[in-house]
């Protein structure tokens, strides 16, 4: 077979784009057997806000799993919200990354205490923790709870604790808790709210 230069350039050419397509999944037979499917399509929808900042933008968190008998739901998509209020659909590169942070096995996932004087956390439950949260509070307010100053004033405080409130709950949340707090009659409160 006599082949002249120009030739063999383009049969190699040919050869080369026919290989490369295919290896890129182009193939007609692939591409006529299936289409692709919408990745949101069957999903849960949940609304949410980011939990790193004060700025609180908004979250739309996309989970599969029907919530039967030994399905887990999990969740595999997060984006902006683009009709909260805040941030309008925009994420800072930490709340675009917030599937990482959901997924990662260094995440606290359940209640953890350490004894005095231990060098382990031990696991707890919800109930216990909530409920060692609630006895050491009974306990200082009723040790330190102050009905009147030293003139005589009625001033209802309990100055020996303070509270530090979660910076991305939403303005009602943040009343609420100053709310409760006040009432018990904390002074130090502290709240890096959205403004």
């Amino acid at each position: 077979m006599d082949v002249s230069r120009r030739q063999f350039f383009r049969i190699c050419a040919g050869g080369m784009a026919g290989t490369t397509v295919a290896a890129l999944g182009f193939a007609p037979k692939m591409a006529l057997a299936q289409t692709r499917n919408y990745k949101l399509l069957r999903a849960k929808e949940t609304r949410n806000s980011c939990t790193y900042c004060s700025v609180g933008c908004g979250l739309v968190m996309y989970s599969l799993g029907d919530g039967a008998k030994n399905a887990k739901e999990t969740i595999y998509h997060i984006e902006g919200d683009a009709d909260h209020p805040v941030s309008r659909g925009a994420l800072c590169p930490k709340g675009a990354g917030l599937l990482d942070y959901v997924h990662s096995e260094n995440r606290l996932r359940y209640p953890e205490y350490r004894a005095p004087g231990s060098n382990k956390w031990q696991r707890i439950s919800w109930d216990d923790a909530f409920s060692r949260i609630a006895r050491l509070m009974k306990d200082d307010r009723d040790a330190h709870f102050m009905e009147t100053n030293a003139t005589g004033v009625t001033v209802n405080r309990w100055l020996s604790t303070g509270m530090l409130c979660a910076s991305a709950a939403s303005n009602e949340t943040g009343m609420l808790t100053q709310k409760f707090v006040r009432a018990l009659g904390m002074l130090a409160v502290d709240n890096q709210a959205r403004v």
